[in-house]
């Protein structure tokens, strides 16, 4: 199944979309440029710290800018309805189109979406069906590059010793202090939200609840295993393709026999 590109017309979605990529872009030029390049120069540090860092950051981008793309799972104008899932389809009061059960219709995008979770204006667009794993791979990526951005701040000051070769006429080592400051301050921030949002994807996900702020339609089903649950999110069995943003998601509708894939 191939990516189908999806793009929702909302100015509040860019404007909190390019905050994000902002923060992105701050930490991944100004970072390495003041901490990690000058500290692996004098050999405080290794080169496997900025590949790490970079490697973290790449997905943490392809995460959001496919999340925000993706088709979260929006249904076509004409579905066709399985003749073994006939009596679980019901009508959309909205869009008077005929939707699978757990299905949400967005009044921001205008449509109805499989499996909605909510919608998210840091991505501009909904969390379905779709899209759900690349969201989680954001909230995942955004915390470990936060946390580790906020260790390089606090090792550059009192772990990694001093510099000593640093050409203090560059704009960036001038502005040094103010830098990190910044950078510092926006790391606990996004840490703290996307920590508490990734939570609440997480209780979301163990719960089979069908949106974080519709509680009214909540579906009662039994619990299932978590191998089992987030297996179907993401679309594989292979735990390890589930920190992978650039594959392409493929619908599990197999029996799952909780086999103990790496």
């Amino acid at each position: 199944m191939g990516l189908q590109i999806h793009f929702v017309i909302d100015p509040q979605g860019w404007c909190c979309m390019g905050m994000i990529i902002f923060v992105w872009l701050y930490n991944t030029l100004f970072i390495p440029q003041i901490i990690l390049f000058p500290h692996y120069e004098e050999g405080h540090t290794s080169a496997a710290a900025i590949l790490c860092y970079y490697l973290v950051s790449l997905f943490c981008i392809v995460s959001l800018l496919r999340a925000s793309i993706a088709d979260p799972g929006k249904l076509p104008e004409r579905p066709k309805i399985p003749l073994t899932e006939r009596e679980c389809w019901e009508l959309c009061n909205k869009c008077n189109m005929m939707r699978p059960k757990r299905s949400h219709h967005c009044s921001r995008c205008g449509h109805c979406v499989r499996r909605m979770d909510h919608h998210c204006p840091w991505i501009n667009n909904c969390v379905g069906e779709d899209n759900h794993w690349l969201f989680l791979q954001l909230c995942f990526y955004t915390q470990l590059l936060s946390s580790y951005t906020l260790i390089l701040d606090f090792c550059h000051y009192y772990y990694f010793l001093p510099l000593k070769k640093v050409n203090w006429d560059l704009f960036v080592f001038r502005h040094e202090l103010a830098l990190l400051r910044i950078s510092t301050f926006m790391g606990i921030i996004m840490l703290g939200g996307i920590s508490g949002l990734f939570y609440t994807q997480l209780m979301g996900i163990f719960t089979v609840s069908i949106s974080l702020f519709d509680f009214s339609d909540s579906l009662s089903v039994p619990r299932k295993p978590w191998q089992q649950t987030f297996s179907e999110v993401f679309g594989t069995r292979w735990k390890i393709l589930w920190f992978i943003p650039f594959r392409q998601r493929q619908p599990l509708r197999i029996p799952y026999h909780f086999a103990n894939h790496v």
